[in-house]
């Protein structure tokens, strides 16, 4: 499922084009759609593209996207969702949250998106993980591979009893205790910029690929859903960035069907 939205981005704005070229490299003849656990996502049934939500880059897009959400769910669908900037998690797990009485959230991203209001904007993609706690749309949340936190949101973090793990730690070695039902939600900043330059607000010091592909490949079940976010491809360098979210597609997919979590819907 794709949301093609950046209305709530700050600095820079091209996160509504990330979807497209996620989707582009997903399809390129330059891969495969087999997954390194060799399942084919792109058999039969097996990752369904459930097409572009439609949405105005304005506030009537979270509604758009949680009553989309809504019906994927209810059909047995369990969304991997390319966005577009990080606030649309916040319409995501609204949208979720009905079928999932318990849910607990992985949050890979250099920012802890944890801030009260932003800019004046309290549904800017520095806001979800505040909103989507202080609404009760999750049991616990853990963030890794944090590096660009601020004292408000650490104050956040405490507040709502958020665990987490930021780069220093992550370096040392420290790993998180997974719980499930899952929902997953990878900001394309969390990975070093040399492994994703196409995001607008690149942070060095992050996280490798091999680190989080071994993360996913570990996930503990059900996945209730997953996003992937933030992708710039103005600011991507030979479809870099791309090419890492369509692995993430994959791989993401991959372990959705060994634990028999519901039907994908993708995009």
């Amino acid at each position: 499922m794709a949301l093609p939205y950046d209305g709530s981005s700050s600095f820079l704005t091209g996160a509504r084009f990330g979807p497209a070229a996620i989707r582009q490299a997903l399809r390129s003849p330059a891969g495969n759609l087999w997954s390194e656990a060799l399942i084919d996502v792109g058999a039969p049934a097996a990752l369904e593209d459930a097409g572009d939500v439609e949405l105005a880059q304005d506030p009537s897009a979270r509604l758009a996207i949680e009553a989309a959400i809504q019906r994927l769910a209810a059909a047995g669908g369990a969304p991997i969702a390319l966005g577009g900037d990080h606030s649309v998690s916040y319409p995501i797990l609204a949208g979720l949250r009905p079928t999932w009485p318990r849910l607990h959230i992985v949050h890979l991203d250099a920012h802890p998106d944890l801030y009260d209001e932003f800019e004046g904007d309290r549904f800017s993609h520095a806001c979800p993980f505040a909103r989507i706690l202080e609404s009760g749309l999750a049991d616990s949340l853990i963030q890794i591979g944090l590096r660009a936190a601020t004292g408000h949101q650490a104050e956040q973090a405490r507040r709502f009893g958020v665990e987490q793990i930021d780069m220093r730690a992550w370096a040392e070695g420290k790993r998180p205790a997974l719980r499930g039902p899952v929902y997953l939600s990878v900001d394309l900043d969390g990975f070093d910029p040399a492994f994703a330059p196409g995001v607008s607000h690149p942070e060095p010091g992050g996280l490798a690929v091999r680190e989080v592909l071994t993360l996913v490949q570990h996930l503990p079940g059900p996945i209730a859903g997953a996003d992937i976010v933030e992708l710039n491809p103005e600011w991507d360098l030979n479809d870099t960035t791309a090419r890492l979210g369509a692995k993430l597609v994959k791989e993401i997919a991959s372990r959705m069907l060994e634990l028999g979590s519901p039907g994908l819907g993708a995009g």
